[in-house]
């Protein structure tokens, strides 16, 4: 089946969630969905979802909702951009190395670009003569990556 995501909604047309396109024709087979809009071709007897409606509403007040977890997709969104030259954020770096105990939190984890990175190497930033032009927290609100 296609890596493609189908976005399900709520019957009051309210986004919940998205879901793999196995899943959808799973929801589609069991009648707890219908199409909404069609991606265009078929998958067997359905056309293929690009977005589905659930037959009955559900409350979704209930539903647990992740807390603020510090991933590295978490930490790109956070910063927005390299914490050592302003560049464009594509990895993540820690400013105190892993390999000396430094992990993967929010106070020890930066944005950074690939050279800034492998220029930073297995260094603190001081060791590294590189100064950070961001002060890394956790948010207070949640990161969407």
């Amino acid at each position: 089946m296609s890596d493609a995501y189908v976005l399900v909604l709520n019957a009051s047309y309210e986004p919940l969630q998205r879901v793999s396109m196995r899943h959808a024709i799973k929801m589609l087979v069991r009648e707890v969905a219908v199409i909404e809009e069609e991606a265009g071709g078929s998958f067997g007897p359905f056309p293929v979802p690009k977005v589905l409606r659930l037959v009955r509403y559900v409350v979704t007040r209930w539903m647990h909702r992740r807390p603020n977890l510090c991933t590295k997709s978490a930490i790109k969104a956070r910063d927005k951009m390299c914490a050592y030259c302003g560049g464009r954020a594509e990895t993540v770096d820690h400013i105190v190395p892993r390999s000396r105990g430094g992990g993967l939190t929010w106070d020890n984890a930066v944005a950074a670009c690939l050279r800034c990175n492998h220029r930073k190497a297995n260094r603190t930033p001081a060791e590294a003569g590189m100064t950070l032009l961001i002060t890394p927290t956790q948010p207070r609100y949640a990161v969407v990556a």
